[in-house]
């Protein structure tokens, strides 16, 4: 079964923008989503890791001052030195309910103790739902080298 991590923040002013009714600004999300997909990684790996990207990130409904983020972060794929960690941000309501308002997938690389990329231990998806989330990370996966190569080709 996959772990989950789970991080919980307040929106204060300092993370907010100047609109009227004042909203989270999104670099700030995206601050938080890379520190719980790091701490969810080094749970996993029982090693440092670095980020290598954030793709589909996708914000659903904005949040505003004094509203509770409560983010959840899980391993779906391994790869040799890689993982996948999903995140997702939701807004916590007084009575407990939630709503989904981000989510996003953050692969990270494990370090050895000289920042060398080194093996993670495998992902084994367990139940129908974890192997639906692992295959869709495995394609995830190959949408990003098809990117990758055609960044690396200037196309």
């Amino acid at each position: 079964m996959m772990e989950k991590t789970t991080a919980v923040q307040i929106v204060m002013p300092q993370h907010c923008n100047g609109y009227v009714k004042p909203r989270l600004f999104g670099g700030q999300i995206m601050a938080w989503i890379d520190v719980v997909a790091a701490v969810a990684a080094r749970r996993y790996t029982q090693k440092a890791v670095t980020t290598v990207c954030i793709d589909n990130l996708t914000f659903l409904r904005p949040a505003y001052l004094n509203e509770t983020i409560v983010q959840e972060a899980m391993v779906t794929w391994t790869g040799r030195t890689s993982l996948e960690v999903r995140v997702d941000s939701m807004v916590e309501r007084l009575d407990g309910s939630r709503e989904l308002i981000n989510r996003a997938y953050v692969v990270m690389v494990a370090l050895d103790d000289n920042d060398k990329p080194c093996a993670v231990p495998p992902f084994t998806p367990v139940t129908e739902d974890e192997k639906r989330i692992f295959q869709d990370a495995e394609i995830r996966k190959h949408f990003r080298l098809s990117l990758g190569d055609e960044a690396k080709n200037g196309k």
